[in-house]
């Protein structure tokens, strides 16, 4: 079948019958065509023989029904679990007798992965592609949802002993922009009132590991990500890592024995990684080995980058002392290998297998001691060419090669024999058996006809005799499962007799660890079958403790003569973080015992710490941020702030939180593991400061925080139209009012590059007529606004303050586009009953109550380049022409029907704005001699009626270097004649209005625009 490749599951179940032991196997098969790019087929397979022979099940399971997973209690080998493909259908099909029948349940929701608990064979965690939790205490034949937005892989069931309960699952959910929070849950009820927050705060996305006893997260504080702790559920400090220590990606690799093995690539690397290792149950690391590409879990063998080379080591004392691996002294040939270190040694690929099916690059057992089989090369450093496989019966001080091309290697009979099977794309009949640690091997044909291997199948555990091999014999031909049972060749049960002693050894040196190992094995070429954990008991005795026994302590570093000494950063007087005046502690000498170390007495007393009393210091070392790693909090919301304090503690010592509002805490003795939690009232910047003082001194840190409420509206304010070469003042209007620090981007017609300011006015001042764009954006924290509105610039103009009639306040709903049609139709009206061209009118309704507007008559285009009175004359004559109209009530428009809104004139209106520089309006002189006569009155009559006469337009300018004064402007203001309704025109001098009743404040930043033509509409 071309396009097509088959992808198989497989279980096996050890089911006691009485005396009878049956072998129970169970398959899945699919089918993925590349055309479709999905599974078209899958076949469920079961035998009851130990794989002689296969039953195919698909009729119990439902013919059409493709499945995607098959999963096994932990537990209860008897239950089975099979997931169907969710593009077909969600459903699961559930076997509580090895897969023999089974009853299928349908799902409300698609299965990603799932997860066992490790005591409790009915509870289950379901993850869904929609990051949803649900949780069964049925063996999935009921399911409940836990919690949504849970992040991929970043969930686990508690521990019976850790948590305060059995039902309690460990979660990380996101929360928005980009954050996380680490929360714990009750089985079966995660209502916010059952939710815990072991840490507070938020963590960085996809960083909760719980692992054993520990709790591990990270943190966001100032940019960066410190990784913090929890030991056996208790609170979380930050792991101590040597000072300098700045990592990019940090993995968890153990935590055996209480004892945490990380692997740090730090901020200068790329390529490699860094071995760190904890004291027991502390947070304090020290560096194991540098540089490291590769490893394994629980194997002592790590690959190093050395001077641009790749190069393996070995260790046997936990990671305190590395070497290189010595190579074979001969070939596979019997060839003297002439490789001397350290410029020659032996190199492994230290790649474990994620393939079930396949044996890796490296692989030991437990059951098997010393026996290590790897591929490699011996010389200078490590590579992908000329590998071959090497074996070692010591534990690594020496090694053998047995074959010069690659090879999978399994063990069988719980290490007492390996099989090994040639890595090739071509197809094989052939598989090699060794009874003697590989240093002999037999040749054996498993089939007649060469088979292209896919994988091998065998026994979960050690104790192996039966394995299947399974391929095709061509890439079209169907699946060949070939068993080959090994039990026929092995002569009988070992005996002790069959068992020799071996010492665990470092390159001769038999104290390893504290202790001198000795462990039993089978003899060479016995052909015994071994009982399930048999003989493989060690007997051991300890050993005086030398410098050998002793690791460098934190803060300390290893030295050519092999001593500890201080690292350039550390202060040895520095006491432990609880140490508090009036107890004791330990004082480091520079060493500490390794873990599991067992030595006794020797150099006990000369490398172990000494106790002594917490001597009393001044404060040092005080931290305070927040829970959420930010400077930025929420009006009205609780702020947990975070205080650690390294040095100082004691009965003596207070520690006093001001919060910069005028409130603060303090406490004596103690420390708040949840944190301090504060609510502020106001919006605005606080400085919040920590103090710890007791009477040998003091420290100080201090934050400023930046409380802000959320942005719903900006609202850019400004004359829609202007003279040109005059400054003109924009503003904004934020709601709500106060907000916090805004900062303004103002992007000034078609210019790239805004102007940013944090004041919400502007000046500007535009050289050239036409239409200008003005956009301006208010940034508060994440959330940005902005308001936009299009100026028009003349030379000159005439405008009019108007007024509606009152019934259209009633249906003002106050939003622009309304306001917008409003100037629409009042514009329409004009122009049909003045006659007045629709390019010549400007109408904007100005927002706010009573409804108000300004009408703006300017030019023609074609007229401006006439002379300058005969363009003054021509605007006068049209400002004459509505002005009668608006007063005879000719400017009107239906709102709806019933709704007549009427339009007239207010009692002031603006008249002609002119260029004062232009020579030809010599009677500008004589105005102003006027308007200074009048100037008393018109200050007198404007400052007293300035609230009823809203349409009066005021013009200032800063001048640079002078104190801000007004910039007289000529303007008409419209009288009634005692004599008739005639209207005539009384000149003077404007002064400067209450800039806050028309939202006009004095500028900080005055802008002139460049002399680029502006974009004309």
């Amino acid at each position: 079948m071309e396009n097509v490749f088959a992808v198989h599951l497989v279980s096996w179940f050890d089911v006691g019958r009485s005396i009878l032991c049956v072998k129970v196997i169970l398959m899945l098969t699919k089918y993925y065509d590349f055309n479709t790019g999905r599974v078209t087929e899958s076949s469920l397979w079961r035998s009851t023989d130990y794989g002689t022979t296969y039953e195919k099940l698909n009729e119990r399971v439902g013919l059409k029904t493709i499945l995607s997973y098959l999963y096994v209690s932990p537990n209860n080998k008897r239950k089975i679990m099979l997931l169907t493909d969710p593009e077909v259908e969600s459903s699961l099909l559930i076997s509580l007798d090895e897969g023999a029948s089974y009853q299928k349940h349908s799902l409300a929701f698609d299965i990603l992965s799932l997860l066992f608990h490790p005591e409790q064979e009915d509870w289950i965690l379901a993850y869904s592609h929609d990051q949803k939790l649900y949780v069964s205490v049925e063996f999935g034949r009921k399911w409940q949802l836990v919690h949504e937005g849970v992040v991929p892989n970043r969930f686990y069931w508690s521990r019976l002993g850790l948590d305060k309960e059995q039902g309690m699952i460990h979660l990380e959910i996101s929360v928005s922009d980009g954050r996380s929070q680490y929360i714990t849950c009750k089985l079966q009820n995660c209502s916010d009132g059952n939710k815990g927050k072991p840490f507070p705060g938020f963590i960085v996305p996809d960083s909760l590991v719980v692992q054993d006893e520990y709790v591990f997260i990270q943190v966001p504080i100032g940019g960066q990500s410190v990784h913090y702790v929890s030991y056996k559920r208790n609170s979380f400090y930050p792991m101590k890592l040597p000072k300098y220590t700045r990592p990019k990606d940090l993995q968890i690799i153990s935590t055996d024995d209480n004892q945490v093995v990380a692997a740090i690539q730090d901020w200068h690397q790329n390529d490699s990684y860094n071995l760190y290792m904890s004291e027991s149950r502390d947070l304090s690391f020290t560096l194991m080995l540098e540089s490291v590409v590769a490893g394994i879990k629980g194997v002592f063998l790590s690959n190093k980058v050395v001077e641009n080379q790749v190069k393996t080591y070995i260790s046997y004392n936990k990671g305190r002392d590395w070497h290189l691996l010595q190579a074979p002294t001969t070939d596979l040939q019997g060839n003297r290998v002439y490789c001397e270190q350290p410029f020659c040694s032996l190199h492994l690929h230290l790649h474990v297998s994620e393939n079930p099916y396949t044996s890796g690059n490296i692989v030991s057992k437990d059951s098997a001691p010393g026996i290590i089989i790897a591929s490699g090369v011996v010389g200078p450093e490590l590579t992908n060419t000329n590998v071959s496989i090497f074996i070692t019966s010591d534990a690594g001080n020496t090694w053998r090669e047995v074959f010069q091309e690659e090879y999978s290697v399994f063990f069988l009979n719980q290490g007492g024999s390996l099989v090994a099977i040639r890595h090739t794309p071509l197809p094989i009949r052939h598989i090699w058996l060794s009874f003697d640690e590989g240093r002999n091997w037999d040749k054996y044909s498993f089939t007649s006809s060469p088979l292209y291997v896919d994988g091998v199948l065998g026994e979960p555990g050690e104790d192996t005799l039966i394995m299947t091999i399974f391929g095709h014999f061509s890439h079209r031909s169907e699946w060949q499962l070939v068993k080959i049972d090994f039990r026929s060749i092995f002569q009988h049960r070992c005996t002790s007799e069959d068992y020799l002693t071996w010492q665990l050894h470092s390159e001769g040196e038999v104290c390893i660890m504290g202790m001198k190992r000795i462990l039993q094995k089978l003899k060479t070429n016995v052909r015994c079958v071994k009982a399930r954990d048999q003989y493989i008991s060690q007997m051991s005795e300890s050993c005086p403790c030398t410098e050998a026994d002793f690791e460098c302590d934190y803060g300390f570093e290893r030295q050519l003569d092999g001593s500890c000494s201080p690292a350039f950063w550390f202060v040895p007087s520095a006491t432990v973080r609880d140490c508090i005046t009036g107890d004791s502690f330990l004082n480091s000498t520079g060493y500490r015992k390794a873990l599991s170390n067992n030595c006794t007495e020797g150099a006990l007393l000369k490398y172990s710490p000494r106790r002594q009393r917490c001597p009393s210091k001044a404060p040092r070392g005080l931290q305070i941020f927040t829970s959420e790693g930010t400077l930025v909090a929420t009006l009205g919301k609780n702020v947990t702030f975070l205080v650690f304090l390294e040095e100082g503690l004691g009965s003596t010592t207070s520690i006093t939180v001001d919060f910069g509002d005028g409130t603060a805490i303090s406490y004596v003795n103690s420390s708040i593991d949840d944190g301090i939690r504060h609510i502020y009232n106001k919006v605005g910047i606080y400085h919040v400061s920590a103090t710890a003082s007791n009477t040998l001194g003091f420290d100080r840190v201090t934050l400023y925080l930046h409380i802000s409420c959320q942005l719903e509206q900006v609202q850019l304010s400004a004359p829609s139209v202007v003279v040109k070469n005059k400054p003109v003042n924009l503003t904004t209007l934020t709601r709500p009012g106060s907000v916090g620090t805004v900062i303004y981007y103002w992007w000034l017609d078609n210019k790239t590059e805004p102007v940013v300011t944090l004041d919400g006015t502007m000046s500007l001042t535009f050289p050239k007529e036409g239409r200008y764009t003005l956009t301006v954006q208010a940034s508060v924290g994440n959330t940005v606004h902005q308001d936009q509105m299009t100026v028009a610039v003349y030379d000159y103009f005439q405008s009019h303050v108007l007024a509606f009639s009152s019934n259209l306040d009633e249906l003002n709903p106050g939003v622009s586009e309304w306001r917008e049609d409003i100037c629409r139709v009042v514009k329409s009206s004009m122009v049909q009953v003045t006659g007045i061209s629709a390019d010549q009118l400007l109408v904007t309704v100005l927002p706010g109550l009573p409804t108000t507007a300004e009408v703006f008559i300017v030019p023609e285009r074609r007229s401006r380049d006439g002379a300058a009175g005969e363009k003054w004359a021509h605007l006068d004559q049209l400002s004459q022409v509505l002005l009668s109209a608006l007063n005879q009530d000719l400017v009107q428009f239906t709102l709806k029907p019933g709704v007549q809104v009427n339009v007239y004139a207010t009692r002031l209106s603006p008249a002609p704005l002119v260029d004062s520089s232009d020579s030809s309006h010599s009677g500008t002189a004589v105005i102003l001699l006027i308007s200074v006569v009048l100037m008393g009155l018109a200050v007198f009559v404007i400052y007293t009626f300035k609230r009823k006469f809203p349409g009066i337009n005021t013009y200032t300018a800063e001048q640079p270097d002078k104190e801000q004064e007004v910039i007289p402007t000529v303007t008409s203001i419209a009288v009634p004649d005692p004599e008739g309704d005639k209207l005539t025109s009384l000149d003077h001098v404007d002064v400067q209005l209450d800039s806050k009743s028309r939202g006009y404040l004095p500028s900080h930043t005055d802008i002139k625009l460049s002399d680029e033509a502006p974009h004309v509409f």
